[in-house]
């Protein structure tokens, strides 16, 4: 029988913790901050130091914003967790280089709460998972650690994040919030919670599985759509149509999809299809429609760099040592993430061909990409410098400059090659 869950909003004495302070949970302590005692802990001391500051280099919340939680307190001791009663778990999802589910910061955060955790509390996930890992490999490692049993002694919850990086409208409190509780109590304390915040309202499911796999596949079903549309591009440039073209004129129907072809990387569309895959096969399925997606996605930023090649062979242009400057390494426009770009494909490529690749991006840090890639932007490009030039992110900063802002950047008869299709067809040599 689950034990009692005791737990109560009313309460003056609650306090949340919210563990890792990236995108997911920043805004996430920072809307709690504002109506309990929060402590957002993580293991990064840079990374709190910058927000005790005042500064957000996610960009994701402002200074003014950050000041207005007053009851959110900062830390990477893992000895403050004691005093809070309900955790939610924020950290990052990845898959390793074999493209498999890599849990190990979920391991290691469960492992961690697993030492502090207190009689009567509740842990709440956020991060995307495949459905059963919660209480298949979460929670597990907290009964291990804290000699506590599941549903007697803690309960959990599970409450997938729906942040989309660098969007100004959709934003935490004005997307519905889906919820989940270990039991029908915790169920309803959970979505109490973030009721209190979310003024777009929530959706409770039946349980943690339920909501596991409704965040799983809503990227799953975004990568598909871009997969198609990515294929259609590959198919439409074989018989010498314009792709955008192709989509304006299909888009004049009401119920046509506004998906656009490119690179699909980042935090969630190019990883949790991978999380449901893994668990699929575990049970002895092969999904093949969503593996067949993936590999198309994979493979675009092949893809481009064999058209630009081929338009440079075409101007005669010699690959090998030729300079090529790339627009835009992260992995979506008007943001810092620069988490599973696959722009950074095109700058192996290229590279294997013997080329000299620079990249361009206002909005990266360049000691961020230099740990995480080894590739270090340029400050700006030179003039009359490049054989090539790849417009890879629709940055507004790139969207602002005229065609020959762009092109004093080329040689005399440079490449331009554009994959997010807004610079003018008729003055570049081709498109995605």
């Amino acid at each position: 029988m689950p034990g009692k869950f005791s737990l109560n909003l009313t309460d003056k004495n609650l306090k949340l913790a919210v563990i890792g302070l990236g995108y997911v949970g920043l805004p996430l302590a920072v809307e709690f901050g504002k109506r309990y005692q929060t402590l957002g802990f993580d293991i990064n001391r840079s990374r709190i130091d910058e927000l005790m500051a005042g500064e957000d280099s996610t960009l994701e919340v402002e200074s003014e914003e950050l000041s207005q939680a007053k009851l959110l307190t900062y830390s990477n001791d893992v000895e403050q967790l004691k005093s809070c009663q309900v955790f939610i778990v924020t950290v990052p999802t990845p898959i390793d280089r074999h493209k498999r589910p890599d849990l190990t910061p979920l391991v290691r955060a469960s492992t961690m709460l697993g030492r502090v955790i207190q009689p009567g509390s509740v842990v709440i996930y956020e991060s995307t998972v495949y459905p059963g890992a919660t209480e298949e490999d979460c929670v597990p490692l907290i009964e291990q650690e804290s000699g506590l049993k599941y549903n007697v002694d803690f309960f959990a919850g599970y409450s997938p994040e729906r942040i989309n990086p660098g969007d100004k409208l959709h934003r935490l409190t004005t997307i519905t919030k889906v919820t989940s509780g270990s039991t029908p109590e915790v169920a309803q304390f959970v979505d109490d919670l973030y009721r209190s915040i979310v003024t777009a309202g929530t959706h409770r499911a039946s349980s943690i599985r339920v909501a596991e796999a409704a965040k799983v596949i809503e990227n799953t079903q975004r990568d598909l759509n871009i997969a198609l549309i990515n294929e259609l591009a590959l198919i439409f440039n074989r018989l010498g149509i314009d792709t955008l073209e192709v989509l304006e004129a299909a888009g004049t129907k009401w119920n046509f999809l506004p998906f656009r072809p490119g690179l699909v990387g980042g935090h969630c569309i190019g990883v949790d299809p991978y999380y449901l895959t893994h668990k699929a096969q575990e049970v002895g399925h092969t999904p093949e429609v969503i593996l067949a997606g993936r590999r198309i996605n994979d493979n675009m930023g092949h893809y481009v760099v064999s058209q630009v090649v081929k338009k440079m062979l075409k101007k005669r242009i010699h690959v090998e040592d030729a300079n090529v400057l790339i627009l835009g390494l992260t992995f979506k426009e008007n943001c810092p993430d620069i988490r599973n770009t696959r722009v950074v494909d095109i700058v192996a490529e290229f590279r294997e061909f013997g080329a000299n690749v620079d990249v361009y991006d206002p909005w990266v840090d360049a000691e961020e990409a230099q740990h995480e890639y080894d590739l270090t932007p340029i400050p700006q490009p030179a003039k009359g410098k490049y054989d090539a030039i790849i417009l890879a992110v629709a940055h507004q900063q790139f969207r602002d400059l005229p065609i020959d802002a762009i092109r004093q950047w080329g040689r005399h008869n440079c490449v331009i090659y554009d994959i997010k299709s807004v610079l003018p067809r008729d003055q570049i040599d081709g498109r995605l």
